[in-house]
């Protein structure tokens, strides 16, 4: 009887804590649904965040969601570079915000792929207008939602 009487207290436990599982479960899903905002939902980082301040309506803002990359060059012996990419966008726009979220690993596939096909001797002797045309025109074969008009490197360093 003892045993008894404590299976069924375990059961009931557990019965318990399955039902507050799943209202966690449950609550935490609204919650994000329709509490959350896109970066947080699309899972990026804090400092590559579009920038918080509020701005007033059809001034742009930096979008620094690329990050800082470290490239190696393309020789026997690789250097590195350095870059820091930027550019300006409209928030208002949440469709075409939305997908330059969304465009981040393919910006950074594409920088990676271009600047990797150098050697350094090659990227010191490169006209940096020339690099960020390049740049700027792969990314806007890529975007359907909108054009980016202008990029900027905050940091472009070649080392080696």
């Amino acid at each position: 009887m003892k045993a008894l009487r404590i299976l069924s207290f375990v059961y009931k436990s557990l019965v318990i804590c399955l039902i507050a599982l799943g209202l966690i479960i449950i609550g935490g899903t609204v919650y994000g649904v329709f509490f959350r905002t896109t970066t947080k939902l699309l899972n990026i980082p804090e400092e590559h965040a579009y920038t918080p301040e509020p701005q007033e309506s059809g001034q742009g803002q930096t979008f620094t969601g690329i990050g800082r990359l470290r490239l190696s060059t393309a020789e026997p012996q690789p250097g590195m570079v350095i870059l820091f990419v930027t550019f300006i966008y409209y928030p208002e726009d949440k469709a075409f915000s939305e997908e330059l979220a969304l465009r981040i690993r393919d910006f950074r596939g594409i920088i990676t792929d271009y600047i990797g096909s150098f050697s350094s001797a090659e990227l010191l002797k490169q006209d940096e207008e020339s690099i960020k045309a390049e740049l700027l025109r792969r990314f806007n074969a890529i975007l359907r939602l909108g054009q980016i008009e202008t990029l900027y490197f905050s940091d472009f360093t070649v080392v080696g």
